[in-house]
């Protein structure tokens, strides 16, 4: 006989599924300061590259002015470097600061469909200026799942989220993410599950759904006492009729 194996789902999921508020792993806040260091390197870099090739280029133009480009990069390579990473220190110290109250601020959550409340995905950050940001499920039209390098090594991801009003503008990239999610794979695969209540048929990737015609639970009970008072009122004019 076969075995399935079944993926067990952890936590935060029982968040997720029950609407309540979540927030992204501690790893993502260290992913912030990996990114930051890492592009004070890439700059540096890039400004040493750049000083060197025009080391290169002056002693290769003009050998009698500078006649080493050894020379050249040995006596001026130090000041070069300290002068950069010391205008890096101008970002980099206030972002590395930064970076945990903004991360503080970051909250998550998926509702479900249930009862007369709509579903949808919301998303608050914002250290300065708060965003809170609500994307109903009937907007939805693509969702996916992201995880780069750096989140790799941290045992981190993202859900992508893009609508139709949004897909129609100018700007790139998702409406929304859900960045920073350990068990991100499985809160995709959640958002999708509920999504297929409205949209059939629904991929992952960048197919564009057609909605389903369906009413929300609270639309359907606001018919249903709307034909009740209708049926009263019928009745009592026809009893009035009669008499």
């Amino acid at each position: 006989m076969n075995r399935v194996e079944v993926k067990v789902i952890k936590p935060p999921l029982k968040s997720v599924t029950s609407g309540k508020i979540f927030k992204p792993s501690k790893a993502f806040l260290h992913k912030m300061w990996i990114q930051a260091i890492a592009g004070v390197l890439l700059i540096w870099l890039l400004v040493v590259s750049g000083f060197v090739g025009i080391a290169s280029l002056l002693a290769f133009t003009e050998p009698l002015k500078y006649q080493s480009a050894v020379r050249i990069i040995s006596n001026w390579i130090g000041p070069v470097s300290y002068w950069t990473l010391g205008l890096n220190m101008i970002w980099f110290v206030p972002f590395i600061l930064w970076g945990p109250f903004y991360f503080r601020t970051i909250e998550y959550s998926v509702k479900a469909e249930s009862g007369e409340t709509m579903p949808e995905v919301y998303v608050k950050k914002g250290v300065f200026t708060i965003t809170r940001k609500h994307v109903p499920f009937r907007t939805i039209t693509n969702i996916s799942s992201r995880a780069g390098i750096f989140d790799r090594l941290l045992g981190i991801g993202s859900v992508h989220i893009e609508t139709a009003g949004y897909s129609g503008t100018q700007s790139t990239g998702p409406e929304e993410k859900l960045e920073g999610i350990v068990f991100y794979e499985e809160v995709r695969d959640f958002i999708l599950n509920e999504l297929r209540r409205f949209k059939q048929p629904y991929v992952i990737g960048t197919e564009v759904v057609i909605p389903e015609n369906k009413a929300s639970p609270g639309i359907i009970a606001y018919n249903e006492e709307l034909l009740k008072t209708l049926r009263e009122i019928r009745d009592i004019l026809t009893d009035k009729l009669k008499t």
